[in-house]
């Protein structure tokens, strides 16, 4: 494999916050931003996955989102009861969280602000997925194309299929907020949501969870993600008439968010392309990144 050039960690300001972010490739080429998922710093993007995307011609992009890693957490917004959160929300009442997907998606046009990106090509996975789907609805302009990778139009929605009990399991047991705690906890919760067929490997977790932790967690910050994502509503009516190209990925073994919720996402937005990815749990394994660095950047390019 060529070199590819990085750009080291760097911070800005956008949004009101500070947002740490990392880049591979060259400064000039068409601009790729990859938003995580839930409790997830930028590093989930394995560095590997990046250099390959960026010998595609692009210039890759990852961030922490806000209240994770080494960007700003808002812990002057205290931490939100989750439970009276979920019972409002499966009751269809108003939510009151401390922010909300369109503030995250304000966090990613303010990134593209304070490095000069007029637009780019925004591909988010699970809660990014989400956030990148919100940023289509209210910043338009600023996306060349929409990549929605193992996420959802909505959080609840009686007629699509929910999480297996285990998946929903893992998603609400707390984890321990110590370095030993953190890592078996967290390693329990991924070895389940990869899957049995395309399995990320002991090591190769273990190292992750322990860079996640080291990168720094927080459990309300985690609240106040999770609390985003119950809040969301549903997006499916404004995706209708999303003119934008899009695909959606997902695999056909994600336990948490059912390959339904892709196909369904895949049907609403006009012209956009499924590609389910056989065997692939909710993750990013590297048994699929050939098949995933493909699809992406044959659809950006």
């Amino acid at each position: 494999m060529s070199e590819v050039p990085h750009q080291a960690e760097s911070k800005v300001r956008a949004n009101g916050i500070e947002i740490a972010y990392d880049s591979f490739g060259e400064p000039g080429a068409p601009p790729l931003i990859l938003i995580m998922g839930f409790t997830m710093p930028m590093i989930a993007w394995d560095e590997k996955f990046c250099e390959q995307l960026a010998l595609h011609g692009f210039r890759v992009i990852r961030f922490d989102n806000r209240d994770i890693g080494h960007s700003t957490w808002l812990d002057d917004l205290g931490a939100p009861d989750i439970g009276k959160i979920i019972m409002a929300a499966f009751q269809g009442q108003p939510v009151d969280v401390p922010y909300g997907f369109t503030d995250m998606a304000g966090d990613v046009a303010g990134l593209m602000d304070a490095l000069n990106i007029e637009s780019a090509h925004v591909v988010g996975m699970s809660m990014g997925g989400m956030i990148a789907q919100t940023m289509s609805i209210h910043h338009p302009q600023r996306l060349r194309s929409l990549t929605s990778f193992s996420s959802s139009m909505w959080t609840f929605d009686p007629a699509m299929p929910p999480p297996t009990p285990e998946a929903s399991e893992v998603m609400m047991t707390p984890v321990p907020m110590d370095r030993e705690g953190f890592i078996t906890g967290t390693l329990k919760a991924w070895r389940f949501m990869g899957g049995p067929v395309m399995p990320l490997g002991e090591a190769y977790l273990r190292e992750r969870a322990l860079r996640v932790f080291e990168r720094g967690v927080s459990r309300a910050g985690i609240a106040r993600q999770m609390a985003a994502i119950m809040a969301s509503g549903s997006r499916r009516e404004a995706l209708r008439s999303l003119r934008m190209p899009t695909l959606v990925l997902h695999g056909d073994a994600d336990t948490l968010v059912p390959v339904e919720h892709g196909i369904a996402t895949a049907e609403t937005i006009p012209g956009a392309k499924l590609h389910i990815v056989k065997g692939m749990g909710h993750d990013v394994p590297p048994a699929a990144w050939p098949e995933l660095v493909e699809a992406i950047a044959r659809h950006a390019g």
